[in-house]
């Protein structure tokens, strides 16, 4: 056994080192800016100066949520009558996973069923000389299997509340944002409907796939961050997290093009009767060579080979297992008469083959196989024919794309498979500044209270004693510490095991006490713990699919005309 005053002294010197790091990380976390939330702390809702934005959401008010968000009373077009309605649910919840006591968000919290929601924006957002940012959060609380997250800005026409309750699939939009996925397709949307100027019909134009990889955000269940920037200039930026995931141009990165080609091909042109594609042809005036043997085989026996010295041509390649043994279940009326399974003949292992012996074949030299006649250059060969292009009727060049149709409104028309999807923290503005802001008051705070929850306790010390050295010299201590109680322990004196049982009450041989201990420890079991264990359930909750409208993950997504 250790002394007690070594004892002593070991537990002293531990607790102080233990109460120096956490008295250490605390002083680390109030300088760098970092509080852990207490109970009493107040989450403060993000702010941004009303007359920079065109729409300021925080989802925290719950009275304001309910006069200014409707929900839609429309059906959804080209579905079952059953499953047409937008009868999905919409509340303001505090996050499953509590971040800040009084930080809400705005929550699907139905699967399988269409759901639409939307409100007007504060003053149209006109497509001008500055640039549009959509930015907010979302959360996956349950993963995502298939469904969209995205959001849609309602073009100009979607006025008043009375809109509002009519948002449907079909309303017109001007661009649609977000992420969507359905199985092992993942998205993060960016169209935008472009009118041609010569015709005046509106066009989806979808943008080019993102840079980075996406399947995290489907399934951490953390809050993340989606921002999209359009430019005066047709440039545009897609972030998540505030990291770049796509970037490029209006006019150039989307499909189909904004602008279509100055020439197409003649519908009217048809490829001429003579015309001769055929780059070579077969030689007409070759023919078989005489002495050509066709009848000769591609492999002949080798009479020249030898059978080696040492080859067990009475042996087999297998023998049955000698070690192997009928099972003892073996019913030889039904399972027929018993073998024992093959295994590689040892005395083969060491000879250089066994069993019966045969010459290896080796290439024919007369072999020529089927005469074919050589190819030859055609000498009609006109190339491969293409119609003949023609000014395409339909060109224009739009040298602006980013002058879109005018945005009244903002809402979510989705359908999804998984639950409890959280939106939180909407914001519309021209001000790169103004977002980023927004950003740091709700997304950063959330981000870095996640990072600080689940800091390790060994990346806490490491953090704490970075800039004190005389702490890694006390943990020194401690490690000596230990490391002297160890070699104690293992290299000590030993005490006589006998001389311990007669000053203490261990159990003894015969100890009639012993006998109830084994019988207490053999009644109560792991399982009696525990309790039972529950039924499996069985029961199939698997909702219908309407796979239409599952996100655009369950389906592709063309281009819609008007």
């Amino acid at each position: 056994m250790m002394a007690p005053g070594i004892m002593r002294v070991f537990l002293l010197s531990f607790l102080v080192v233990s109460g120096s790091l956490q008295v250490t990380a605390d002083v680390d976390d109030a300088e760098d800016g970092v509080t852990v939330e207490t109970e009493e702390e107040i989450y403060q809702s993000p702010k941004a100066d009303p007359k920079k934005v065109y729409l300021a959401e925080n989802f925290d008010d719950v009275a304001s949520f309910k006069k200014k968000w409707i929900k839609s009373e429309a059906k959804k077009q080209g579905v079952d009558e059953d499953i047409a309605k937008y009868d999905g649910k919409w509340e303001i919840q505090i996050p499953t996973r509590k971040i800040f006591n009084s930080d809400s968000g705005l929550v699907l919290t139905t699967e399988a069923k269409h759901a639409a929601i939307s409100t007007l924006l504060d003053r149209p957002f006109e497509f001008k000389d500055k640039p549009l940012i959509v930015q907010y959060e979302v959360t996956m609380q349950e993963g995502q299997n298939c469904g969209g997250a995205y959001l849609k800005l309602l073009s100009r026409g979607v006025t008043t509340k009375a809109d509002l309750k009519q948002f449907h699939d079909q309303t017109a939009y001007t661009i649609m944002f977000g992420p969507d996925k359905c199985g092992n397709d993942n998205k993060l949307h960016f169209i935008f409907r472009h009118k041609n100027p010569k015709n005046g019909t509106i066009e989806e134009k979808h943008c080019k796939k993102p840079t980075q990889r996406l399947e995290d955000i489907y399934k951490d269940k953390e809050p993340h961050l989606y921002t999209l920037i359009v430019r005066p200039d047709n440039t545009f930026s897609v972030l998540v997290d505030n990291k770049e995931f796509n970037a490029g141009s209006l006019l150039e990165d989307f499909t189909p093009p904004v602008n279509p080609p100055e020439e197409v091909d003649d519908p009217n042109d048809e490829k001429p009767e003579d015309w001769d594609e055929r780059e070579k042809i077969v030689d007409p005036s070759a023919s078989k060579p005489d002495d050509w043997d066709e009848s000769e085989p591609a492999q002949i026996i080798d009479f020249n080979a030898v059978k080696p010295d040492g080859w067990l041509e009475d042996e087999p390649d297998m023998i049955p297992d000698p070690e192997a043994k009928k099972p003892a279940d073996w019913d030889e009326e039904m399972d027929g008469e018993w073998e024992a399974p093959l295994v590689d003949n040892p005395r083969c292992a060491s000879a250089p083959g066994c069993g019966t012996w045969a010459p290896p074949t080796i290439p024919n030299p007369k072999y020529k196989g089927i005469w074919r006649a050589p190819l030859i250059p055609n000498p009609n060969y006109k190339g491969k024919w293409s119609p003949r292009r023609i000014p395409n009727p339909d060109y224009f060049n739009d040298e602006h794309p980013f002058r879109m149709t005018p945005i009244h409104a903002v809402g979510f028309e989705l359908w999804s498979m998984s639950p409890m999807l959280l939106f939180d923290n909407l914001i519309i503005t021209d001000d790169p500044a103004v977002a980023e802001a927004w950003a740091a008051q709700g997304f950063a705070l959330k981000k870095q209270r996640i990072s600080s929850d689940s800091e390790s306790v060994v990346e806490l010390v490491l953090r704490s004693v970075g800039d004190r050295p005389w702490l890694w010299g006390a943990a020194l201590l401690v490690s000596f510490a230990v490391l002297a109680f160890v070699a104690y322990m293992c290299c000590g004196p030993r005490v006589d095991p006998e001389a311990d049982v007669k000053k203490t009450d261990a159990v003894v041989e015969d100890d009639p006490h012993q006998e109830e201990v084994e019988e207490t420890s053999e009644k109560t079991s792991k399982a009696d713990l525990e309790g039972p264990e529950p039924e499996a359930d069985t029961s199939d909750t698997t909702p219908l699919v309407d796979s239409e409208a599952a996100g655009d993950g369950q389906r592709k997504r063309k281009p819609r005309k008007e």
